[in-house]
């Protein structure tokens, strides 16, 4: 799409109001409103916002900065639409007052790997698969965790109680230019998932914060909240966000195939598993984020606790889908939603570039339960387990081999700075838990 395009879609559908959108380093959707006659300027990346109100970005003493549009994330938002007036968006890098790339902004990050990947010969392409609750609101509008959803995996109504709600959710997502392949209810009551078609890793990760958007816009309309909180109940599936991944040579063919290999799997795609496998534990604080991000995974709930890979088991990290040809890729079970995605995919991607890079080897893949293992069958299987707490991955992150140079330095420092705060916060909290079992007994 070209300005010229935008400029006539706007005229036509009679846009008024246009956001510029962004991402803050925690994978937070951030935009500013412009009316009709500051688009042109934004569309030449002209207009200009205060970095240092931005956590994770810039200081206060350079704190201006520029949005930069990316033409090709132009978009009506169909719930915009009032007495005829419409709003559209676009979303943005940051660039600093000399036009040169802000190197704290988690998109052009991405783009940076992506194309060190392109001169490696590969790129790279990405499937989502987001879960996320619908919880009731109060008589006050406030957020709650009871759900009036009876539900199961795969139930049909009426014990489907936000079919309505996702429904709207996918028309309005296809009306933005999704292409929906599957939707239905989750294990967990009130738990949903949306599944929308793979694509380059960039346009999936605008895609994957897009459609959190939309699905907390739209569940409002519903009196409903939707969360994208790893674990917001306590021994109930928490939500994941399975990440398909595969890297194409660059003539378009898929260099994970190999019709004559093991499992059809080539060289470069037990490369790249290895490398996953390797720095799994290293780059858990930025595939799962939180402290509540340890709460889900834990063993009994269907998550992936355990560093290994299969090509059917579902309780290893790793899962190989049984589609070949164009279709074969690797699934890394352990993301959650609440991460920033144009971070994940880079952290992910260059995990499995350090596999090809250094012509790492797998560990032999693990197809029973591995659930039902002893400690000490996993410790003679050499498997090992992901981190137990954020405390623990952020020690891990720090020492992995890859993490500063596929963050780089700004990101990376920021990240830690703040993802430590968090930690202390929460550890220094005195939470309903403790008063329960503590204050009536001491």
């Amino acid at each position: 799409m070209t300005k010229k395009d935008i400029l006539k879609i706007i005229k036509e559908e009679n846009v008024h109001f246009f956001r510029l959108q962004f991402v803050d380093v925690n994978g937070f959707m951030k935009n500013v409103a412009i009316p009709r006659s500051q688009i042109e300027k934004a569309l030449d990346g002209e207009m200009m916002f205060d970095g240092s109100s931005i956590d994770g970005f810039a200081r206060i003493n350079e704190s201006d900065m520029y949005l930069k549009p990316d033409y090709a994330t132009f978009v009506i938002l169909p719930w915009r639409n009032k007495n005829g007036v419409a709003t559209a968006r676009i979303i943005c890098d940051v660039a600093k007052t000399d036009g040169s790339p802000f190197a704290g902004c988690p998109r052009v990050n991405l783009k940076r790997v992506l194309a060190e990947a392109r001169k490696l010969g590969y790129t790279m392409n990405v499937g989502t698969e987001c879960e996320f609750f619908l919880f009731n609101r109060d008589v006050a509008g406030l957020s709650t965790t009871a759900t009036t959803d009876a539900a199961g995996y795969f139930s049909v109504d009426p014990e489907d109680s936000g079919t309505d709600c996702r429904r709207e959710i996918i028309e309005t997502l296809e009306q933005m230019g999704f292409e929906i392949e599957a939707s239905h209810h989750e294990v967990a009551r009130g738990q949903h998932e949306v599944n929308f078609k793979y694509a380059d890793a960039l346009t999936c990760a605008d895609n994957t914060v897009t459609f959190k958007w939309v699905v907390k816009t739209i569940a409002r309309k519903y009196d409903l909240h939707a969360t994208f909180m790893p674990k917001p109940v306590f021994g109930i599936n928490g939500s994941g966000m399975h990440t398909n991944q595969s890297l194409f040579n660059l003539d378009g063919s898929n260099a994970f195939f190999d019709p004559k290999g093991a499992l059809q799997l080539s060289k470069v795609a037990y490369q790249y598993i290895a490398g996953i496998a390797e720095h799994a534990r290293g780059f858990a604080a930025v595939t799962n984020p939180l402290v509540n991000s340890y709460k889900r995974l834990v063993p009994g709930y269907e998550a992936p606790v355990y560093v290994a890979w299969s090509a059917s088991n579902r309780s290893a990290l790793l899962r190989i889908p049984a589609s070949r040809g164009l279709s074969t890729r690797v699934e890394v079970r352990c993301p959650d939603p609440a991460c920033n995605p144009y971070l994940a995919f880079a952290m992910m991607l260059n995990a499995g570039l350090d596999g090809i890079k250094n012509q790492l080897t797998p560990p032999k893949s693990v197809d029973v339960n591995i659930y039902k293992l002893t400690p000490n069958q996993m410790k003679r299987a050499k498997i090992e387990s992901m981190p137990g707490s954020l405390k623990e991955a952020l020690a891990e992150l720090k020492k992995s081999p890859i993490a500063r140079a596929t963050l780089g330095d700004h990101i990376f420092e920021k990240y830690l700075i703040g993802k430590e705060k968090e930690w202390d916060s929460f550890r220094t909290t005195v939470t309903d838990w403790e008063l329960k079992n503590y204050l009536d007994l001491y």
